[in-house]
């Protein structure tokens, strides 16, 4: 399949350098120079790469805007190094992010990631997998999540981290373990990143008391049945 990546960055010598490394990959790379473009186009794509800082629209309000429309996976790109930015964006639904100045074929990775991630174990796997804990019941091929019987919208790496969870009830992760298995990539000491995912998922399955998912002190975090 070839994929479509939407790249939005108000600095035309980045998209044209990840227009190599991408076509090296087979994917097409839609272009947009703000965040106007960006809004404009992203529905023709499968994953976007959204720099913050960008005329017209900026990244925030861009992606505040597909996520009312869209799950699809977003990466965001950031020239600043304070966690601020990177919180923001996790918190209104971003998948991952890159901070500028960047490796190109860092991109890459992170962008094979997200493709695995959300199109490639689903759609590879046709058996109708549900897992259920409690009241809630999450299903792997059709990627959907239930809550109280009631769906719950999930980005693609809350989803990684409830199937994570619900598949091994009971039992701890650390903060390294759970980013190796949703980033499949090696813990690069960004304890802010899974700490804002956890949030978001306890907001929306109403855990504001973490009786669901809970934070176990020097260890990291494991789920247990409601009436444990």
């Amino acid at each position: 399949m070839k994929y479509r990546i939407l790249v939005a960055d108000d600095e035309i010598e980045l998209l044209e350098v990840l227009e190599l490394y991408f076509k090296r990959e087979n994917w097409e790379i839609i272009k947009a120079k703000d965040g106007k473009e960006a809004l404009e186009n992203f529905e023709r794509a499968d994953l976007v790469v959204l720099d913050i800082m960008m005329p017209e629209v900026d990244g925030i309000e861009v992606l505040q805007e597909i996520r009312k429309k869209s799950l699809i996976p977003v990466i965001m790109l950031t020239a600043k190094s304070q966690d601020f930015d990177k919180i923001i964006g996790l918190d209104l639904g971003a998948d991952d992010y890159i901070t500028k100045p960047y490796n190109p074929m860092e991109v890459v990775a992170r962008v094979k990631a997200q493709l695995r991630r959300n199109y490639g174990a689903l759609k590879s796997n046709k058996e109708n997998r549900e897992v259920v804990v409690g009241n809630m019941k999450l299903n792997k091929t059709t990627g959907e999540f239930f809550y109280n019987k009631r769906p719950i919208d999930l980005t693609s790496t809350e989803f990684k981290i409830l199937t994570l969870f619900m598949e091994n009830i009971n039992i701890i992760f650390t903060k390294e373990q759970i980013f190796s298995y949703v980033w499949e990539d090696e813990f690069m000491n960004d304890e802010n990143t899974i700490m804002v995912h956890i949030s978001r998922i306890r907001n929306k399955i109403g855990d504001s008391n973490r009786n669901i998912i809970k934070t176990i002190k020097g260890l990291g975090y494991k789920m247990v049945e409601e009436d444990d």
